[in-house]
């Protein structure tokens, strides 16, 4: 019952802690959309994103990251035999993969601190498609988890599922882009 639980809190803060870097790095987006605006519209935005970004990555999304660790770690401790299946190393893999765009999400956190209401130097299309990483991550780690051995066993279907569906959505992100530079 206890793994049972934890497993459940795992699951809750995962989701959080994506909400957390989903709009983290849309907060990202929508501080270089104001390059265009005339500057004291641009002041007042840049200084509500940095202030949001840095509430966000603060109060909901460390935490929430912590809390997941930790469960994680408690649910590997109660369940040692998950280090011996495969299908959990390729899972540790892709938080080893979160951990690095976590990583870039806190730099950029402190970035725009000490921006003050500076120009990001990043391009629109790389911020937006940035975005998108996470959502690779999680797509990765929940099929992982949810098809267990099947993902070896099936891999490069997966494989080629996944570069299709990571095609389309940089392609959105860029018709979506295109579409609001024409208006």
């Amino acid at each position: 019952m206890l793994y049972t639980i934890i497993k459940a809190l795992h699951i809750i803060f995962m989701v959080s802690y994506f909400a957390g870097v989903f709009y983290l790095v849309r907060i990202f987006v929508y501080y270089k959309d104001t390059d265009e605006f005339p500057e004291d519209k641009k002041k007042i935005l840049r200084e509500q994103y940095t202030f949001m970004a840095r509430r966000l990555w603060n109060i909901i999304t460390v935490p929430a990251g912590i809390i997941m660790a930790v469960c994680g770690l408690v649910m590997i401790f109660l369940n040692p035999g998950l280090m011996k299946m495969g299908w959990f190393h390729l899972k540790l893999t892709f938080l080893v993969g979160l951990a690095v765009y976590h990583y870039w999400c806190w730099k950029k956190v402190l970035h725009l601190k000490v921006l003050n209401g500076n120009t990001l130097r990043i391009a629109n299309i790389k911020l937006r498609q940035a975005n998108e990483i996470a959502t690779f991550i999680l797509f990765l780690v929940v099929f992982t988890v949810i098809l267990k051995s099947m993902v070896i066993e099936y891999w490069w279907q997966l494989i080629a599922g996944f570069f299709v569906l990571v095609f389309l959505i940089m392609m959105t992100v860029k018709l979506v882009n295109k579409n609001k530079k024409n208006k």
